[in-house]
């Protein structure tokens, strides 16, 4: 899961991330990330429309190569 910390850096930063939800890259949500909670990411879209994740998928920087989640 990742921390409050983590998540308040990427906020401040605006920089566009990447949620890995499974092993499909074309299931992957981008956008900026928002707000949070102790369960749930709400994350900015492209098109502004905003999606509400769980928390425990990974998130990391779109500027990074994709890593599988099933390669943990």
């Amino acid at each position: 899961m990742i921390s409050d910390t983590e998540l308040d850096t990427l906020r401040l930063s605006g920089d566009k991330v990447r949620v890995v939800r499974d092993e499909l890259e074309s299931n992957d949500v981008t956008g900026i990330v928002v707000a949070w909670d102790g369960e749930q990411v709400l994350i900015r879209r492209q098109n502004r429309r905003v999606v509400k994740l769980d928390r425990r998928y990974r998130y990391q920087l779109f500027s990074e190569p994709r890593q599988n989640p099933l390669g943990e």
